[in-house]
C-alpha cells in the first residue's frame, strides 16, 4: 500500500513513506544466478548456456537435461568434450561434434543423485580456438525473502513516537523463521515469527527519537531454519522539536492572561484560550496547574489535561471559574508543557468574586406604646442593591414565644430588588420591650434591627422607651455605666459626680472639660458579627472570645443565661436553665409564654438581686408523636425600678435586655425511624483566612423536602470553632444560615471535621471540614532574591525584571524601600502594590550608575496583610549588584598555576585577556613580582623580574579575546607569584586611574631531587644487615644533601661536563660524604651494594655518577707531561683495574619513577682504595662521594669499624637503671678474631667522677667468627648534664690495635625533652623494595621496631614469608646471630618448607631482660631451593661412589710421592698453627706461599702445563660437591626497654598494654641489680653455658624420679595420717594468722620462723583442733571441719592465682591461643569475619545430674584425705601438695 506523505526536506524527492511495489528485492541463501532465466553465453563462436541447474529433485531418480550448442560462427566448428568427472553426472560416450554454421547440437546430460546435498561438476569443451567449460549444478531448496529496500517513517516530534508498516514475503518453497534486530530509536513488531511458502507478513515500525535529527538505521532480519541467512532494510526517520504557543486576550510581562472579571459567589463562568501548534509535526501537550499555597481552595477548573494538536492547527481549551469567597481575587497559573520541547508557556487566570449588598430601610423600629392584650404592625424594607442573589434570614422565633415577629423571616432577594416585611408587636406584660433582631446574610455580615415598644396596663405604666434612649444607652454602655441601676445613676447625677454630655449621655465628672479626651469611651464598639455572637453566645463562649489583655474589651454581659441551648432528643423531659445577674441592681425577669407550644417554662417571672443566680425549669411536652419541634424562648430582664415611671428619670432610663434560649426536640418513639432529610449544603468546606485573628464564615443549609428537619452541630467536636445557631428547626422549603466564628492558629490541623446531625439520627449526618490554620506570610523571588545587572557604562541605564510571588493565602500589600545612597542609582516600578494569594508580578528595576564602582545594594521588601495593616510587618531583603565601568579587562583564568619549573629554565604560556565591555579598551600591562623562599617563608621583592610579556601595550576591540605571550625563568628555588595589572589608556595615550589587577600567575622554582628508598647487599657483604649498610653508605646524610639547594658553584656546569685537565678534577661542591664498602679478604667475591633511587619531585631528573676520568678533558699524547703524583697514580690504578664500578652510571627518572643502581667493589689488591665519585644531577646538586674499600690479606686478623667515633644515646642524669647500649665490631677477615677492650680509660673516667661508673663495658673481650658481627654491650650512666668523651683502645690478638672515641651526653630531665625511642626506626625502610637476582622468597617486613617497652615484658609481631616463585619449592631456616639474641628474640616456626606461591606466618617475640637495654638484633633466614639441594645430594652420592672406586684403583709415580710429602708437611704446619691460636672448631687453609719459597725438593720444577694437568687431575679426584649456598634474608629487630618506674613515668598510657613477667622480674631482683652485678668471691656465679645446663638437667631428673617413686608417694600419704606430736608449734599457722599476715611476709618466712610464730599463740587455741582423732566426732565437729577445709581451699586457690608462675602460665596460654587463631586465619581454616554460631547447651539440671554422682563419690573419698591436713605434724607443706589433695570445685 502506498501512502502519500510530505517530502523529506533533507533529501530531494524521497517521500516519507513506504513504497512496497516500487523498491523490492529478493534475498536468498544462494547466488541469484540459479534462480533467474538461463543466460546464453558465446564461447569462441559457439552459443550455449554457462551452466545447467537441477532443482526439485529427489535422491535415487534420474533427471536429464539437454545442453544446446549452436554455431553462430561463419565456419565449421569441430568440438570435442570431456565428460563430467563425478559419477553423478553422465553424458553419452565422448565423440567429436561437428557444427556447421547456424546449426545446433543437443547434448543430453543425466543427473543421478544419491543423497540430499548439492552437486557440482563441469563439462570441458575443446575447439580449435580454445577451451571453455559448462558448469553442472544440482541445488537443494533454499530460503528466500522479498522485502523493500527502504522504509521511510513519518516525521515525529522529539521524545515522541510515530509508526508505519511494510510487507515482506517468503518467496521460497520452504517454511522459514525470521528474527528482526534493529538499533534504537527504531523498534519492529513482530520481531520473530514463521512464514509458510508464499506467505506475507506485515511488520510495524515504531520510531521513538530523542533528539531533533535525521535518523537512519539498518534493520537486520535473520531467517532460515537456524537463522543462517540474513538481510537488511534501511529505516529512515525525521524528528523535530515541538513549538506550542498560548493565545489569549490579555498579556503581562512573562505570561499570557485570561481575565474572568467579576463573578457572583456560587456562580460559574467559563472562558476559552487557544493553543497554536507552530511546528510541522503533530505534537502532544500537557496542561498542569502550578503549585499553589497549601490549603488554598481551587476555584479554577480545566478539564483538558493533555492532548494532541495537528501541525499548524489551533485548539480551544475551556477554563471554568467558580468563586467561593466574597470580595476576593483569585489567581492561578496554567503551565503548558510539551515533552521534548525546549521551553513551555504560562497562562495566568484571574477573577473576582462579588457578593450581595443588602441593607434595611431603617435600623430602629419604634412600635410605640401598646395596651396590654393588643398588637401593632409596622413595615420595614430589605434592599439588595447588587446584581447578586442574596439569601437572608431573621434570627427570630417563628412561633408564639416571641413578642416581635416577622411575616417573612427567611428568603431570597434577587439582585437590584427590595422586599417589604411586616413586623408585629404583641406584648404579654406591661413593661418596656427592646430586642435587637439579627438579619443573617449569606457571605455577608449580618444586619441588626432594633425593635422597641412599651406595654401599659391599667395598674402599671412604665416609662415609654424612645429611639433616643437607645443611642444614650449605647454611649453609657461604652463608658461602663449601664451596670448601675437608674436610681443610683440619678443620685450620682444629683451629687454632681456624673454629668450629662452634649448628646445627653452620662459622663464622669472627674474628667476636666478642657481635656480633649473626655469623650473617649471606656470600651470600643463591637462589629456586627461580634455583636451577634455576643448576644447569642453563652458566657463561657464570651469569655473565650474576649479572653485578651486588651483594656478596651467588653465586660461580661449584664445578664446571662446558661445554657443557651436545650436539646430534647429523648422524648418529653424537663431541663433547667440558670440566669445570672452581673449588674449592681435588682432586676426583674419576664418570660414570654407561647400559646399551644410544646415548650413551657416555670416560673414565668421573678426578681433577682445583684450578682445572684436563679434557675428555671423548661419542660418539653409534645401533644402528638413523630413531630419535630423548635423554638426560641425569650426572657426580658430590666431593673426593678423601671416598673414605675415615677421611680426613674428620663436621662437615666435603661432599656431592657432580651435573653434567648434555643430549644429543639422530637416526639419520635424509641425504635421509630426518623424522617429522611432532603437538604442541600452549599460548600461543606469552611475555610478561614490564614491570619491569627477572629474570622467569620457562613454556609447555607436548605430544606428541599416536604417535611421539617432539625439539625444540630456538636461544639465539642471542634472547640476552636463556634457555630450559631448550633441547633434548630428548618421548615419545609426554607433555609438556615449557619455562622462560623474561629481564630485560626498555627497549631490547628489542616482540616477539622465537624459533624452536622440531621433529624436527630446518627444515620443522617454531613461532615463539615473546617480549615482554620494560621500561616506566616511568605513571599518568594526568582533567582533566590538576587538581582544582578550587567556591567553598565556611566551615563547609561540597564534594566532587569524580577518576579515576586505571594505564597500566602491572604492578600498581601508590599512596598519597596531603598537606602538613601541607593535611591539615585536604583529604582523600581511599581514600588508598592497588592499581591493576591498565589499571584506573581513582575517588578521592573532600573540601574543608572553615577560612579565607576561595584554597586552592592540591599533593597528591602516590606509586606503585610491587606486585612490587618496595623499588624507587625514582615521584611525581605534582596541583593542587587551592578557594575559601573567605562571599560574593563579580565583574564580568562584569574589564577594561572604553572606548577614546578626548573630553575634557570624557560617556560612559556599565554594569558588570554577578555574585553567584555561594549567598547574597545586601550591598555598598558604591568607586572608585580613576589618571591617567597620555601626556607625563609618571607616575601623577597628585591629579586629581578623573571617574567617577560609580549604586547605590553595595545588595544582590544569590544567583546574580543587577545592572548598575551609570557615567559618565566625562575632564578632560584622559591615560590614566585606575579600579579598582572592593566591601566586604561585615554585617547591621547595617557594612563587614567589606578592599575587594575586581572590575573595572578604562580610558579614554583625547583631543582631536580633524588632520594634513596632502599639498600641491599649481595656478594661478599651478604651477611651485613640493612642498618649496617645504611650506616656504611651514610644514606641519611645523602638524602639530606639531595634535598638541599645547590650552591652557585655547583651550578658552574649544569650538566655533566669534561672540564679539567688533571687526573684529580676540581671540586665545586662542599657536600662530601663517604661510601664505605666495608672490608673483605683478598680474592673474595666482589662487594655489591644495590641502591634504589626515586624521583619524589614533579620534574624529570637526569643523574650521573662521574668518575675522575669522566670529568677529565682528553689531551693529545704530546700534551701529557708524564709526571704524576702518588694520589694520581693511585686513582689511575683504581680506574684502570675497575676496582669500583657503578651500573648504570647515568639515567633519567620521570616523576615518581624508581631505578636500582648497583655499586661494586672488587678485592684484587691488598690495602685501602679510595675513589672520589661525583654524583651530578643535571641542573641540580653535586655531591662528592668518597668510595672507600678495604682489602685485607687472607691470613690477617682484622676488625672493621664502620666509624672510629661512636655516640651513645643521651641519658638522663640521676637514673637508677641506665640501659645497655651496643657497639658493633665486624670481622672482615677469614680467620676468627679475639679482641680485648682496654678498660683503663674507663677506670680513669670513673675516678674523675667520684668513683661513679660513667661508662662500663659489660663484655670487654670475646671472639668474632669470620664474616660475623659482635655487639659490645655498654652502660652509659652520666653524672652531670654534659658531654663525656673517652678514647678506648681495642686490641686484636695477632692483629692491629685501634682507638675508638666514645661520646655520650647526659641531660636533665626537667629541662630537656623526655626520652625517645631508639633511632633507626623511621630513616631505614622497613620493607624490601629491591629484589635481588634469583630471589624467590620475600619478607613482609625487614625491620621490626618494638619501640619503648618495659623490662621483663614480652612483645610479639607477625611476619610473613612468601615464596613468589611459581615452580620452585624452597626450604627456610632462621638463624640467630648471637647468644644474647637467642635469649631475647625468638621466631617460630624456625624452619620449614614453602611450596610455590605459598606464604607462611612467622611469629616474632622479644622477651626483655630485667635490666633496661637497647636491643639491636639481626636475624638471618637461610633460603635454599629444594631442587638445588636434591642435585647436591645426587652429586654427593656420585662423588662418594667415585671416591670409593678410586680407593682400589690408583697409580703410583715419583711425582705423586713428592706431592704427598709436601701435602703432609703443609697439613702438619696447619695443625701446629691451629694449636697456637687455640682454634679447634674451624680448620684453616694451609698458608699461601709463593712459588719462590716452596718447600725444597731435589726434583726439578715442573712446567706450567704439567702443573695445570696435575691440578685438573687432583681436582677431578678430590673435588667434593659443595652444598648449595643459601640466600640470606635479614630481619632487623630494634627496641629499647625501660625500668618499670621509668616506663610508668614517661609512658603512662602504654603501660597497661604490656604484660610484666613477675617471675622473671623476681629472678632478676634476687640476682641483684642486673647482669652487671658482682657475685661474692666465695660463691662463684652460675654463668650461662654448659655448666648451668648440666646442673639444671641433673636436678630436674632427680626431682622427677623422686616424684615418680611409689614409696615416696606412700610415705607422704602415711605422714598425713600420723598422730600429732607433742610439739604443736611445728604445725602450720592457723588460718586466721595466715589471713592477717601480708603475702610478701608469708612468702619470705622460712619454716623456722613459721614455727616461732605459731608457738607464740596460746596452746589452748590448738588443743581442741590438734587431737581431733581422740575426740568424739560429733555432727558439729564435722561441720566446723568442713567449713575450715573449704576456707583453706579457697585461700589456697587464691594464693595460687597470685603466684607469678600461674600468671605467666595464663599469659602463655592466651598468647598461644591468639597466635594459633591468627595462624588458622592465615591458613584459611578460620574466617574471623564470620558471624559466630550459637551453640545450645543441655539444660543445667541434666548436667548437674550427670556430675552429681561423680562429685559425691569424689567428695566422700577425699573427706578422709582432707582431715589429716589439720593434724599433720609436718612443719611445712608445699602449695602443690595441698592443691593435689583438694578436689577442684565443679
Amino acid at each position: 500500500m502506498l501512502t502519500d506523505n510530505p517530502v523529506n526536506p533533507l533529501s530531494s524527492g524521497i517521500p516519507f513513506g513506504v513504497a512496497h511495489n516500487q523498491h523490492r528485492k529478493r534475498v536468498s541463501s544462494l547466488r541469484s544466478g540459479g534462480l533467474q532465466k538461463r543466460t546464453q553465453n558465446c564461447f569462441f563462436g559457439v552459443e550455449t548456456c554457462a551452466e545447467l541447474v537441477w532443482e526439485g529433485w529427489e535422491p535415487g531418480l534420474e533427471y536429464t537435461k539437454s545442453l544446446i550448442l549452436r554455431n553462430i560462427h561463419g565456419k565449421l566448428q569441430k568440438l570435442s568434450f570431456r565428460p563430467p568427472e563425478t559419477k553423478f553426472f553422465s553424458t553419452p560416450f565422448p565423440q567429436t561434434i561437428l557444427l556447421s554454421p547456424g546449426t545446433s547440437f543437443s547434448l543430453p546430460v543425466t543427473f543421478q543423485p544419491l543423497e540430499k546435498s548439492e552437486y557440482v561438476d563441469t563439462i570441458e569443451f575443446q575447439g580449435k580456438e580454445g577451451t571453455f567449460h559448462v558448469s553442472l549444478r544440482a541445488v537443494i531448496p533454499h530460503h528466500a525473502l522479498e522485502f523493500p529496500d527502504t522504509v521511510m517513517l513519518p516525521p515525529c516530534v522529539a521524545q515522541h513516537s510515530s509508526q508505519t508498516s511494510f510487507l515482506f514475503r517468503n518467496s521460497s518453497k520452504l517454511q522459514t523463521g525470521f528474527r528482526w534486530c534493529v538499533d534504537p530509536p527504531f523498534q519492529l513488531s513482530p520481531e520473530t515469527g514463521q512464514l509458510k511458502p508464499g506467505e506475507e507478513c506485515r511488520v510495524t515500525v515504531e520510531f521513538k527519537p530523542q533528539q531533533a535529527v535525521v535518523y537512519q538505521a539498518e534493520a537486520c532480519c535473520a531467517f532460515g531454519d537456524d537463522g543462517e541467512s540474513s538481510c537488511t532494510v534501511l529505516l529512515r526517520g525525521l524528528s523535530k522539536y515541538p513549538h506550542l504557543q498560548i493565545s489569549s486576550m490579555g498579556q503581562e510581562e512573562g505570561c499570557k492572561v485570561l481575565e474572568f472579571g467579576s463573578v457572583a459567589v456560587g456562580n460559574s463562568l467559563e472562558k476559552h484560550f487557544e493553543i497554536y501548534n507552530l511546528s510541522t509535526v503533530s505534537t502532544t501537550f500537557s496542561l498542569s496547574w502550578l503549585r499553589r499555597p497549601p490549603l488554598m481552595e481551587s476555584v479554577f477548573h480545566c478539564d483538558v489535561h493533555e492532548g494532541k494538536i495537528a501541525p499548524h492547527s489551533v485548539l480551544k481549551v475551556p477554563v471554568c471559574f467558580s468563586p467561593l469567597t466574597v470580595d476576593s481575587i483569585s489567581v492561578d497559573y496554567l503551565c503548558l508543557t510539551c515533552h521534548g520541547a525546549v521551553s513551555g508557556d504560562l497562562l495566568k487566570v484571574s477573577g473576582t468574586c462579588i457578593g450581595p449588598i443588602v441593607s434595611l430601610s431603617t435600623s430602629i423600629l419604634d412600635l410605640g406604646c401598646v395596651e396590654e392584650g393588643t398588637e401593632v404592625t409596622h413595615n420595614v424594607q430589605i434592599i439588595n442593591t447588587s446584581t447578586v442573589l442574596a439569601h437572608y434570614q431573621f434570627d427570630v422565633d417563628t412561633g408564639s414565644h416571641s413578642v416581635f415577629s416577622v411575616d417573612k423571616p427567611c428568603g431570597s432577594l434577587p439582585g437590584s430588588s427590595k422586599l417589604t416585611l411586616r413586623v408585629k408587636f404583641r406584648p404579654h406584660h406591661p413593661i418596656a420591650y427592646h430586642k435587637t433582631m439579627t438579619c443573617l446574610l449569606l457571605h455577608r455580615e449580618p444586619l441588626f434591627l432594633d425593635l422597641i415598644g412599651t406595654c401599659h396596663s391599667e395598674q402599671l405604666k412604665p416609662a415609654i422607651l424612645k429611639p433616643r434612649h437607645l443611642s444614650v444607652y449605647r454611649l453609657n454602655l461604652l463608658r461602663g455605666l449601664t451596670c448601675y441601676p437608674p436610681d443610683l445613676l440619678s443620685a450620682l447625677l444629683e451629687e454632681r459626680r456624673l454629668k450629662l454630655d452634649e448628646s445627653g449621655a452620662l459622663q464622669m465628672q472627674e474628667i476636666p472639660t478642657e481635656d480633649t479626651n473626655n469623650t473617649i469611651p471606656l470600651f470600643k464598639p463591637r462589629s456586627p458579627l461580634d455583636e451577634y455572637f455576643h448576644v447569642n453566645s453563652a458566657p463561657e463562649v464570651e469569655t473565650e472570645l474576649y479572653n485578651t489583655s486588651n483594656s478596651t474589651r467588653f465586660p461580661i454581659p449584664h445578664v446571662t443565661v446558661q445554657p443557651s441551648e436545650l436539646i430534647f432528643y429523648d422524648g418529653p423531659a424537663s431541663k433547667s436553665v440558670s440566669i445570672t445577674n452581673y449588674t449592681k441592681g435588682k432586676i426583674c425577669l419576664m418570660w414570654s409564654h407561647g400559646a399551644e407550644s410544646p415548650f413551657s417554662i416555670s416560673p414565668l417571672s421573678c426578681e433577682l438581686g445583684p450578682l445572684k443566680t436563679t434557675a428555671f425549669r423548661v419542660t418539653y411536652s409534645p401533644n402528638q408523636q413523630n413531630v419535630f419541634h423548635g423554638a426560641q424562648l425569650e426572657c426580658f430582664t430590666f431593673y426593678k425600678v423601671l416598673k414605675d415611671h415615677r421611680n426613674v428619670e428620663d436621662q437615666t432610663l435603661c432599656p431592657p435586655w432580651c435573653l434567648i434560649v434555643r430549644v429543639s426536640g422530637h416526639s419520635f418513639q424509641p425504635g421509630k425511624e426518623h424522617f429522611i432529610p432532603n437538604f442541600s449544603l452549599q460548600h461543606p468546606q469552611v475555610v478561614f483566612p490564614a491570619l491569627k485573628q477572629v474570622s467569620y464564615r457562613s454556609i447555607l443549609l436548605q430544606n428541599t423536602g416536604d417535611l421539617p428537619l432539625i439539625f444540630r452541630l456538636d461544639p465539642e467536636e471542634c472547640p476552636s470553632a463556634c457555630v450559631l445557631p448550633s441547633s434548630g428547626l428548618v421548615p419545609p422549603g426554607s433555609h438556615q444560615i449557619l455562622m462560623f466564628r474561629c481564630t485560626p492558629s498555627p497549631d490547628h490541623p489542616s482540616s477539622i471535621p465537624l459533624t452536622l446531625q440531621l433529624n436527630a439520627s446518627p444515620n443522617h449526618t454531613q461532615v463539615l471540614n473546617v480549615v482554620a490554620v494560621a500561616e506566616k506570610l511568605s513571599m518568594s523571588m526568582e533567582e533566590g532574591g538576587s538581582l544582578f545587572f550587567q556591567p553598565t557604562a556611566l551615563g547609561s541605564r540597564s534594566e532587569r525584571t524580577l518576579w515576586v510571588k505571594n505564597l500566602s493565602r491572604v492578600p498581601v500589600e508590599f512596598k519597596w524601600r531603598l537606602c538613601g545612597s541607593d535611591q539615585g542609582v536604583l529604582s523600581v516600578l511599581p514600588d508598592t502594590d497588592i499581591l493576591q494569594p498565589n499571584e506573581s508580578k513582575v517588578q521592573k528595576w532600573s540601574f543608572a550608575p553615577k560612579e565607576e564602582m561595584m554597586y552592592s545594594m540591599k533593597p528591602s521588601l516590606t509586606f503585610w496583610p491587606v486585612q490587618t495593616p496595623q499588624c507587625k510587618k514582615s521584611r525581605l531583603t534582596i541583593k542587587a549588584v551592578g557594575l559601573a565601568s567605562k571599560g574593563s579587562l579580565q583574564a580568562e583564568h584569574p589564577v594561572i598555576d604553572l606548577g614546578e619549573v626548573l630553575v634557570e629554565s624557560c617556560k612559556s604560556f599565554e594569558v588570554p585577556l577578555l574585553n567584555d565591555s561594549p567598547c574597545a579598551v586601550s591598555y598598558f600591562l604591568t607586572t608585580q613580582q613576589s618571591v617567597t623562599d620555601t626556607g625563609l617563608l618571607e616575601d623577597m621583592t628585591q629579586d629581578p623580574l623573571v617574567l617577560e610579556m609580549d604586547n605590553v601595550k595595545g588595544t582590544i576591540p569590544a567583546e574580543c579575546r587577545l592572548p598575551i605571550r609570557c615567559t618565566v625563568k625562575p632564578a632560584r628555588r622559591a615560590h614566585y607569584c606575579w600579579t598582572i595589572s592593566y591601566h586604561i589608556l585615554s585617547a591621547s595615550g595617557s594612563v587614567e586611574g589606578e592599575p587594575q589587577s586581572i590575573c595572578h600567575v604562580q610558579a614554583e622554582g625547583v631543582y631536580p631531587i633524588l632520594e634513596v628508598m632502599d639498600v641491599r647487599s649481595c656478594g661478599n657483604v651478604e651477611g651485613l644487615s640493612k642498618l649496617q649498610l645504611w650506616r656504611l653508605f651514610n644514606l641519611d646524610a645523602l638524602n639530606t644533601y639531595l634535598r638541599r639547594d645547590p650552591s652557585p658553584s655547583e651550578l658552574t656546569f649544569r650538566v655533566p661536563t669534561r672540564h679539567s685537565f688533571r687526573h684529580c678534577p676540581s671540586i665545586f661542591t662542599s657536600a662530601m660524604m663517604d661510601f664505605s664498602f666495608s672490608a673483605a679478604p683478598l680474592g673474595s667475591d666482589p662487594t655489591s651494594i644495590l641502591l634504589l633511587f626515586k624521583n619524589p619531585g614533579s620534574i624529570p631528573v637526569e643523574w650521573s655518577f662521574l668518575f675522575p676520568e669522566d670529568q677529565q678533558i682528553e689531551l693529545e699524547y704530546w700534551a701529557e707531561t708524564g709526571d704524576f703524583s702518588p694520589s694520581e697514580l693511585h686513582l689511575m690504578k683504581i680506574q684502570e683495574h675497575r676496582l669500583f664500578s657503578i651500573s648504570p652510571r647515568s639515567g633519567k627518572l620521570q616523576p615518581g619513577q624508581q631505578r636500582t643502581v648497583q655499586f661494586t667493589y672488587r678485592h684484587e689488591f691488598v690495602g685501602t682504595d679510595r675513589l672520589p665519585v661525583l654524583l651530578k644531577l643535571s641542573h641540580g646538586r653535586e655531591i662528592l662521594l668518597n668510595f672507600t674499600g678495604i682489602t685485607v690479606e687472607r691470613d690477617r686478623r682484622y676488625i672493621h669499624l664502620s666509624s672510629n667515633r661512636h655516640i651513645f644515646a643521651p641519658m638522663v642524669i640521676g637514673g637508677f637503671s641506665p640501659p645497655k647500649q651496643v657497639y658493633e665490631l665486624y670481622n672482615a677477615g677469614t680467620l676468627p678474631v679475639r679482641y680485648h677492650i682496654d678498660t683503663t680509660p674507663l677506670e680513669e673516667l670513673m675516678e674523675e667522677n667520684f668513683s661513679h661508673p660513667i661508662l662500663q663495658c659489660l663484655n670487654p673481650g670475646g671472639e668474632i667468627e669470620p664474616g660475623h658481627t659482635t655487639l659490645v654491650e655498654w652502660i652509659f650512666s652520666p653524672l652531670e648534664a654534659k658531654t663525656y668523651s673517652v678514647d678506648v683502645p681495642i686490641h686484636v690478638m695477632e692483629g692491629d690495635s685501634m682507638f675508638v672515641t666514645f661520646e655520650g651526653q647526659g641531660f636533665d630531665e626537667r629541662e630537656s625533652e623526655p626520652i625517645q625511642v631508639q633511632d633507626g626506626r623511621i630513616t631505614v625502610p622497613c620493607t624490601q623494595r629491591i629484589p635481588l637476582p634469583g630471589q624467590v622468597v620475600f619478607l613482609s617486613e625487614e625491620r621490626v621496631c618494638f619501640g619503648d617497652i618495659p623490662v621483663c615484658s614480652r612483645s610479639t609481631r607477625i611476619l610473613f614469608l612468601t615464596n613468589v616463585s611459581h615452580t620452585d619449592e624452597v626450604l627456610y631456616k632462621w638463624n640467630v646471630t648471637s647468644t644474647e639474641c637467642q635469649k631475647t628474640v625468638t621466631i617460630r616456626p624456625e624452619r620449614g618448607r614453602l611450596a610455590p606461591g605459598e606464604s607462611v606466618l612467622c611469629i616474632l617475640t622479644i622477651q626483655t631482660s630485667g635490666s633496661p637495654a637497647f636491643y639491636q638484633q639481626d636475624l638471618l633466614c637461610e633460603i635454599t631451593l629444594v631442587r638445588m639441594l636434591a642435585q647436591y645430594h645426587k652429586d654427593l652420592r656420585q662423588w662418594e661412589e667415585e671416591t670409593e672406586r678410586q680407593k682400589y684403583e690408583f697409580t703410583l709415580t715419583e711425582k705423586d710421592l713428592l706431592q704427598t710429602k709436601q701435602l703432609d708437611k703443609c697439613t702438619q704446619e696447619g695443625a701446629l698453627f691451629g694449636q697456637k691460636t687455640g682454634t679447634k672448631k674451624y680448620k684453616t687453609l694451609p698458608p699461601i706461599r709463593s712459588s719462590d719459597h716452596a718447600v725444597g725438593s731435589p726434583s726439578p720444577r715442573p712446567s706450567r702445563a704439567e702443573q695445570r694437568a696435575q691440578q685438573q687431575i687432583g681436582q677431578e679426584r678430590r673435588r667434593r660437591p659443595e652444598p648449595p649456598r643459601p640466600t640470606l634474608l635479614h630481619l632487623g629487630v630494634t627496641a629499647r626497654s625501660h625500668s618499670l618506674m621509668e616506663y610508668q613515668t614517661h609512658f603512662p598510657t602504654q603501660f597497661s598494654t604490656h604484660y610484666i613477667n613477675r617471675s622473671r622480674q623476681a629472678k632478676h631482683s634476687q640476682s641483684g641489680t642486673g647482669e652487671s652485678c658482682h657475685h661474692p668471691a666465695d660463691l662463684p656465679p652460675l654463668t650461662l653455658g654448659l655448666e648451668r645446663d648440666v646442673i639444671t638437667h641433673v636436678l630436674i631428673s632427680l626431682l622427677q624420679s623422686l616424684l615418680d617413686e611409689p614409696q615416696f608417694q606412700q610415705s607422704l600419704v602415711e605422714g598425713d595420717t600420723e598422730q600429732v606430736p607433742y610439739f604443736t608449734q611445728l604445725r602450720p599457722a592457723p588460718a586466721l594468722l595466715a589471713q592477717t599476715l601480708p603475702r610478701s611476709a608469708a612468702d619470705s618466712q622460712d619454716p623456722v620462723e613459721m614455727s616461732g610464730v605459731s608457738s607464740a599463740t596460746p596452746a589452748k587455741t590448738f588443743t581442741g583442733n590438734c587431737s581431733t582423732a581422740d575426740r568424739p566426732k560429733s555432727e558439729c565437729d564435722r561441720e566446723s571441719l568442713k567449713e575450715l577445709q573449704e576456707e583453706i581451699k579457697m585461700k589456697v586457690q587464691e594464693s595460687i592465682r597470685r603466684l607469678p608462675e600461674f600468671c605467666d602460665l595464663l599469659e602463655d596460654i592466651l598468647l598461644n591461643t591468639l597466635q594459633n587463631l591468627m595462624m588458622e586465619a592465615f591458613l584459611g581454616e578460620l574466617v574471623l569475619t564470620t558471624r559466630p554460631r550459637i551453640i545450645a547447651l543441655p539444660p543445667s539440671s541434666s548436667r548437674k545430674n550427670s556430675l552429681g554422682s561423680n562429685r559425691q563419690s569424689s567428695a566422700e573419698s577425699n573427706k578422709e584425705q582432707l582431715r589429716p591436713l589439720m593434724t599433720s605434724p609436718t612443719p611445712y607443706r608445699s602449695t602443690q601438695a595441698i592443691v593435689s589433695t583438694l578436689e577442684p570445685e565443679q
